[in-house]
């Protein structure tokens, strides 16, 4: 096959990736199409809400916030569920997905992506640390509890957290109190490099000069303020969830009157009080940082506003106006900010703050290709619903809807190893 015929191969392979969701109106380039599809969309909302779960976390380790003590561990543990699932909407974007591990195995800081390597390496080291610190007591106590029992599972479990002790026996006072300052220094060096994993991929967004709606220094900024937001709505709504699923299936199985239903307490209403504060506080940091990225563009109209402001203003106003700011911020805003809180009204006002983050990212990525390069014409992206091959299944519904359940599957796997939330009795 000669040099020609493989370009030539290569050209119309990016052209069919291309064409199988994007549709033109008025003048656009041939070779221009929506390659960034939902899965680039799915990448920074994913990277979001690890970053957001961490801090969420070190809120109570580092800054002393003991109210928020009930939900620390869970949603660390639950960072550390996420943060596999920060890299999987790359695999199902790359074409040679069984590159991926160049990343990893030669990072350098030349490259904004390249440096993903180290940063996600660093910060993977300092969650397993943490969650290492936070449970070392817990795992003696297992290995304990679980040494000389028969059964295969009950073996098994013993060697395992034989090996996750990892010869370090004592839970003295000392011990133990060496455990809690090291978490707490963890936390600390965490949340930086927290931050750093998700304004990098703001950053990648904000240094590519060839788009007027993507290049602004405050991207990075608002791309970490925004993942503060959804990781702790996340870990607010998932903790709801899996606490009145413990009450009611306890309900169901030895009815209401039960002594130890009783005791069950399922979502506290003070934890999530209490929480739906620091949510609201983040809220009001993302949104003047995004209105502020607003109202700058207009102000210094450059040379691609007309055009910027056609999209804004016309094309993308119900996704921006009505569904990002209007249902995703100002509605949850509002809700949260209601005296008389309810478990139910946060339990909606969290659903409506995720899709609020992530309409504000389908809008930077999508929106930021709606336009094209000639500013005389516009591509729309049709999300494909019902896959008719690999492509459109990774690039569509289902393979977003993967992405999102992959997480809570390996919540649920490690949860068993590292329990974060046990039922929670009235008396304690």
């Amino acid at each position: 096959m000669s040099v020609e015929q493989v370009v030539a191969q290569g050209a119309e392979h990016i052209a069919v990736h291309g064409m199988d969701w994007t549709t033109k109106e008025l003048f656009t380039y041939p070779n221009e199409f929506i390659y960034w599809s939902i899965q680039i969309v799915m990448y920074p909302y994913m990277t979001g809400l690890v970053a957001g779960a961490f801090v969420l976390s070190s809120l109570y380790h580092v800054f002393g916030q003991k109210d928020l003590k009930t939900i620390a561990r869970f949603s660390l543990v639950f960072s550390l569920a996420l943060l596999p699932v920060a890299m999987m909407p790359l695999l199902l974007h790359l074409q040679q997905p069984l590159r991926n591990m160049n990343v990893m195995l030669t990072p350098h800081f030349t490259s904004a992506i390249a440096a993903f390597g180290i940063v996600f390496s660093t910060y993977a080291a300092i969650v397993l640390t943490e969650i290492w610190f936070v449970y070392r007591v817990f795992f003696v106590d297992q290995v304990n509890a679980l040494k000389g029992k028969e059964g295969t599972r009950d073996r098994f479990m013993y060697y395992l957290y034989l090996v996750l002790t990892l010869g370090a026996f004592d839970t003295g006072d000392a011990a133990v109190a060496k455990d809690k300052k090291a978490v707490t220094i963890m936390a600390g060096i965490g949340i930086p490099v927290a931050c750093f994993l998700h304004g990098y991929a703001g950053f990648i967004f904000g240094s590519v000069k060839a788009n007027a709606l993507w290049m602004s220094p405050l991207i990075p900024v608002i791309f970490i303020m925004s993942a503060i937001v959804s990781g702790i709505a996340l870990c607010m709504l998932t903790y709801i969830i899996i606490m009145e699923w413990k009450k009611w299936s306890a309900i169901i199985a030895k009815g209401k009157g039960d002594e130890t239903v009783q005791l069950i307490a399922g979502a506290e209403l003070d934890v999530i009080t209490k929480t739906s504060r620091y949510l609201l506080g983040f809220m009001v940091a993302a949104i003047t940082l995004e209105l502020l990225d607003l109202i700058f563009r207009g102000y210094t109209a450059m040379k691609s506003w007309d055009i910027l402001r056609s999209v804004m203003y016309g094309k993308d106003f119900v996704n921006i106006f009505v569904l990002q700011y209007g249902l995703g911020n100002l509605v949850p805003f509002l809700m949260l900010l209601i005296p008389g809180t309810t478990i139910r009204r946060v339990f909606f006002a969290t659903i409506l703050v995720l899709f609020g983050v992530f309409m504000m990212r389908w809008n930077v990525v999508i929106g930021g290709q709606a336009f094209s390069l000639s500013f005389a014409g516009y591509m729309h992206y049709h999300l494909p619903i019902i896959p008719h091959n690999l492509e459109t299944y990774k690039e569509g519904l289902f393979g977003a809807l993967t992405v999102i359940a992959t997480p809570f599957v390996l919540f649920w796997i490690i949860n068993k190893v590292t329990p974060s939330l046990e039922y929670k009795f009235n008396n304690e």
